[in-house]
């Protein structure tokens, strides 16, 4: 029997490689290596690494939900 893996959702522990913020994409790269970005971060560097992944997590929409219930509890 073939096991696949993928990758976990990404949890709150998950910090952005760049800024040290919550991460919200994993991006795997060839060979298995990941790399964690914030929102900010894969907006900058989205156009260069899409290609190279072979796959991208990305929970950017988890930004929207969070901004609307803050808002709400204003």
């Amino acid at each position: 029997m073939a096991t696949t893996m993928t990758a976990p959702a990404l949890a709150a522990t998950d910090r952005c490689d760049r800024c040290n913020s919550q991460a919200y994409v994993r991006v795997v790269l060839p060979g298995g290596s990941d790399l964690l970005f914030c929102g900010h971060h894969w907006n900058r560097h989205e156009v260069a690494l899409r290609p190279q992944a072979i796959e991208v997590f990305d929970e950017t929409h988890r930004l929207d939900v969070a901004a609307h219930v803050s808002s709400d509890d204003r």
